[in-house]
């Protein structure tokens, strides 16, 4: 028979490689923002949002707040490394208006973390007191890291296309908010189980939507490329008429064939 202890442990690794797959998912829509040269309608709230969840985290597992907690340090701490790429790429990626609130957000984020780190360290004298309220700041956080994919939900809605909802991040968001609760619920801890459990309902909501929207997204794009093919055999069709009227022009007989 396997121990609490031991079935812990277990979904404790898996959890980890969990939450490495969702600071990567997003890789899939950055590859398209670098292709096109423009972020176009895609959301930075969720990169925000990550980076800052990562951020509290990693001043939770400090050993001067909460001893004992170094893998939550480490994955953490990985998480602020991939998120600062994600947030440069889409920074340099935005026009200048938005590049410029983007760099403003992130940079009150740094300012917020370094804030609460200097007061609890410097305010709360037990180890008890300062996990209590990074504790308790990190739920919130955490729990806007689920939600902020539903930020472009209105466009979705208005549309009725999920073309910039980014399903992977959707997808390993309720992966990891499953195996966490179930981490939580194996030896009850209630700061790990608000934010993943509300986290996993978060992330079921906006799979739930993707699948909703999916067929009308597809039928938006094969209309749209259809368009695109229409306006390149009429730009065509022109070239060649107006290259057989200056044929006729110049006294010419037209070109057969290319020849």
């Amino acid at each position: 028979m396997v121990s609490a202890d031991a079935a812990r442990t277990a979904v404790g690794i898996l959890g980890n490689v969990i939450a490495l797959v969702l600071f990567l998912s997003p890789v899939p829509t950055f590859i398209k923002i670098w292709k096109k040269g423009s972020v176009e309608q895609y959301s930075a709230a969720p990169y925000l949002a990550t980076m800052m969840n990562c951020m509290l985290w990693v001043l939770y597992g400090l050993p001067m707040v909460h001893p004992h907690s170094m893998l939550v340090v480490t994955i953490n701490g990985l998480g602020i490394v991939i998120e600062v790429v994600y947030m440069i790429l889409f920074i340099t990626y935005s026009d200048g208006k938005k590049r410029l609130r983007l760099l403003l957000m992130a940079l009150v984020e740094f300012v917020f973390v370094a804030a609460v780190a200097v007061s609890v360290l410097t305010l709360a004298h037990s180890y008890e007191r300062r996990s209590l309220i990074v504790g308790t700041i990190c739920i919130l956080f955490n729990v806007l890291m689920y939600a902020s994919p539903l930020s472009v939900m209105k466009l979705v809605i208005r549309t009725k296309s999920v073309e910039y909802m980014p399903l992977f991040l959707s997808l390993a968001s309720f992966c990891n908010g499953v195996c966490w609760t179930i981490y939580a619920l194996i030896r009850f801890d209630l700061y790990i189980t608000i934010p993943n459990g509300l986290g996993t309902l978060f992330s079921a909501a906006q799979l739930i939507i993707y699948a909703t929207f999916y067929k009308s997204t597809q039928r938006q794009l094969a209309a749209r490329k259809g368009h695109s093919v229409v306006g390149l055999t009429e730009v065509a069709v022109l070239s060649d008429t107006n290259k057989v009227d200056g044929d006729h022009q110049n006294g010419r007989a037209p070109d057969v064939g290319g020849k």
